[in-house]
């Protein structure tokens, strides 16, 4: 319900903030909203994190190999710094677990919201809506979204259940939107190689704009439960700049269906 009730905000929000100048296209933007950078927009990262955060070859899904070149991951150099994720030794089984279990193991093969930080990573836009007090983000994948808390900013033990997309407290460090979300539910994964965490987590995310339409995505991630010291990935994410763009919902529930209970169907899919 707490997921819904953040939606029917968001909607309602971004009715509003539509209005504001710099939300839709490029004409007559403004540089800087309230004082601050303007980040209104459609943004997308452009790079195949969302495969795997730590660097990976090229490689078939031999369960698919009827799809051919379009069943296979693409390679991708790593966008931890460091090179890898510094996994606690008994941690390590369980991604080798999830990896196994692949697609079906991963949340968002059930269209369950892709949780923070993996929403921005996504091969799918997400757009930023900015006005005079809290900042909305919503993510085409799932209907999923998020408000960025400026004035109910809270702890831990003030959010009552673990959330999808967590709980997202905001500031300003000079230019930088700084995002601590916490409150995470541990069934989201932070990538389809099965890299996960715990509810433990807490996300500390930067997003530094560099121009109007590129900004660096960082992204600190702190869980002692499964990881030995806090690690941060880092990405440039761009600005989708045609005059008619608009964000697309991909409402996914129907396409996950047979995957989830296809072996309770009368004609199961073969």
């Amino acid at each position: 319900m707490a997921q819904r009730f953040t939606g029917l905000i968001l909607t309602i929000g971004i009715g509003v903030a539509a209005t504001l100048p710099g939300v839709g296209g490029a004409q007559d933007r403004p540089e800087r909203v309230n004082g601050r950078p303007n980040l209104n927009g459609i943004w997308q990262a452009a790079n195949s994190a969302y495969w795997n955060l730590e660097a990976h070859g090229a490689e078939a899904l031999e369960d698919f190999w009827q799809l051919g070149s379009l069943a296979a991951i693409t390679a991708g150099l790593s966008v931890v710094e460091g090179g890898s994720i510094p996994y606690l030794p008994e941690a390590l089984a369980r991604r080798g677990e999830n990896r196994a279990g692949w697609p079906k193991s991963d949340p968002v093969a059930a269209c369950y919201m892709p949780g923070i930080p993996r929403a921005t990573y996504m091969p799918y836009p997400f757009e930023i809506v900015q006005g005079d007090g809290d900042i909305l983000m919503a993510y085409a994948f799932a209907n999923s979204n998020r408000a960025v808390h400026f004035e109910d900013r809270r702890t831990l033990d003030e959010v009552p259940v673990d959330l999808w997309m967590g709980w997202s407290n905001g500031s300003w460090d000079g230019d930088s939107l700084v995002v601590e979300t916490i409150a995470n539910d541990d069934r989201t994964w932070l990538d389809r190689a099965g890299n996960y965490h715990s509810n433990q987590m807490t996300v500390t995310e930067r997003f530094t704009p560099l121009n109007e339409n590129h900004m660096q995505y960082e992204a600190t991630i702190e869980d002692p439960q499964v990881f030995s010291r806090p690690w941060t990935i880092s990405m440039p994410l761009y600005r989708n700049i045609e005059p008619t763009a608009e964000l697309l919902e991909f409402k996914c529930v129907e396409f996950s269906e047979n995957l989830l209970y296809g072996e309770y169907l009368l004609n199961p899919p073969e």
